[in-house]
């Protein structure tokens, strides 16, 4: 069995009655993952909750949102995908994830004047694979570019330009096409908690798309948040869900 580390200054440890005890700087308490069945995975440690606190040499932990590139990774392995689209690169993970393993791999931003949510310059029906991590809304702000989707500023407006962005990753993928989005949901002070991932499944439904598999849990481990003290009480997030689609006939 794998486990993973609860943070040691908020570490539990249960009564028996099951009434939570709160013991600040004990010693790390760790939680075990359920055992996994044996299956003909070729990537046998990708289960429903992926657990990688190293980021891999990927990109640049540098970038704001750099998510790490072992998941990426590991979903290319495992659907075996020969060609990768990346409307989103970023500071280039999953374009160095491709490099490696020997992958083709389409990769653009904003940076480099490449709009992921204008119809009229994406590719058509060419690519196996598409690694989508979108701005989850305005939670973190990377450009002053009005197309930045974390610029938009409203919910409704982000939801439409999300859906256009969706429905393009969707029109450039292959029949039987896989697109995996990793989003996480989260409470602005405006709108209050904000369901991404909910909307993600939903919009991508209307795309044209099914989901294909479990969703896939990530730890967040190394987010700046955690190393914030906050006086407002609220439930934290420690996850983001990566939903892998599938582009049917």
């Amino acid at each position: 069995m794998s486990a993973f580390a609860i943070n040691p200054f908020y570490a539990a440890r249960f009564t028996q009655k099951n009434e939570p005890r709160i013991q600040n700087n004990a010693k790390p308490v760790f939680a075990r993952i359920p055992r996994a069945p044996v299956t003909g995975s070729p990537v046998p440690h990708l289960t429903s909750l992926y657990h990688f606190d190293r980021a891999g040499e990927y990109g640049s932990r540098k970038y704001p949102g750099n998510c790490g590139g072992n998941l990426i990774r590991d979903l290319i392995r495992f659907f075996g995908a020969k060609s990768v689209f990346d409307p989103m690169t970023g500071s280039g993970t999953c374009r160095d994830v491709c490099y490696e393993l020997g992958v083709y791999c389409w990769s653009s931003d904003l940076h480099q004047g490449f709009d992921a949510c204008d119809a009229a310059k994406f590719p058509r029906e060419c690519f196996d694979f598409c690694w989508l991590h979108p701005p989850y809304w305005r939670q973190k702000l990377y450009t002053d570019d009005p197309r930045d989707l974390s610029r938009t500023r409203t919910l409704d407006a982000f939801l439409q330009r999300y859906r256009q962005l969706l429905g393009n990753c969707a029109g450039a993928l292959k029949a039987g096409g896989k697109m995996a989005v990793l989003m996480g949901d989260y409470s602005d002070r405006e709108a209050g908690f904000v369901p991404l991932v909910y909307w993600t499944k939903r919009l991508a439904f209307d795309a044209g798309l099914r989901q294909c598999c479990t969703d896939i849990i990530r730890f967040s481990h190394g987010a700046s948040s955690g190393k914030k003290v906050y006086r407002s009480s609220f439930i934290p997030g420690l996850h983001d869900v990566c939903t892998v689609f599938e582009k049917t006939n």
